[in-house]
């Protein structure tokens, strides 16, 4: 990612725009360029579009779950003097997100998740890792999309980098162990905020079912398919994923 990102006591975000605050929570292996076909987009719609910087690997490991990333989030809206923002999460930025919107719904003005944990118990990856094995990265990286080429070098580098950095590794299976234990199942029926659910047809990593329930549980979603797609929607089909959510929020007069 380009974008310089702002230090602001101990919070980290990139920003562009102004208007309704959509705050952008990546996913566990993700970044924020994951995300750029979103950054582009909404600013120039009377958005600001906000990524802060989650700390996976910069929490102590005891407090390193789903529950204490919502925390943090809640803490960032207050400082950024916000009043409601809309969220939007993809795999474990959806968990968080969804957390987040469950803890603090008066701050939410809609939650927006797309290939989100929370439901599905091998969502986090039972299939973590074999350290050293880039072959293995790759094909496991490939997975995740509908198009291998979607996972570049730059993308299979990043998580073999933080598989073979032993403490990132053991961060990210404590988030994974922690997202498992965090099911929504129960919560999902009181969780009142409007929610956008963007889905890929082909997602192997949270398949289609689980879309179909987070729909089903949540009490005012509305639940959006991109063939030819898997867990992260956003990037594979950018301007499908963006046109969606604009006529959603659009509809919904956010």
């Amino acid at each position: 990612m380009t974008h310089d990102l702002i230090k602001d006591g101990k919070f980290e975000y990139y920003t562009s725009g102004e208007g309704t605050p959509i705050i952008i929570l990546h996913g566990l292996m993700g970044g924020l360029s994951n995300f750029q076909g979103v950054i582009d987009y909404f600013p120039k719609l009377g958005y600001q579009v906000i990524v802060p910087t989650l700390p996976l690997y910069t929490m102590p490991l005891i407090k390193t779950s789903v529950g204490t990333f919502a925390k943090h989030i809640n803490k960032f809206i207050d400082h950024m003097g916000f009043k409601e923002v809309i969220l939007l999460g993809n795999s474990l930025g959806g968990h968080i997100g969804l957390v987040t919107t469950k803890l603090y719904p008066k701050k939410i003005k809609a939650l927006v998740i797309t290939g989100s944990s929370g439901l599905y118990e091998s969502a986090m990856g039972e299939s973590y890792p074999k350290r050293g094995d880039y072959d293995y990265i790759k094909k496991k990286s490939e997975d995740v999309f509908y198009d291998p080429a979607v996972a570049t070098k730059e993308i299979v580098d990043e998580v073999f980098g933080v598989v073979n950095d032993r403490k990132k590794l053991i961060k990210t299976l404590a988030i994974a162990k922690s997202a498992i234990r965090h099911n929504m199942a129960k919560d999902l029926p009181k969780m009142t905020t409007p929610t956008c659910i963007i889905w890929g047809k082909q997602d192997g990593v949270t398949p289609p079912n689980v879309a179909e329930e987070f729909h089903e549980k949540l009490p005012d979603s509305d639940l959006f398919w991109i063939d030819k797609c898997g867990h992260a929607a956003m990037m594979e089909h950018p301007e499908e994923f963006n046109e969606i959510l604009h006529k959603w929020l659009e509809e919904r007069q956010f």
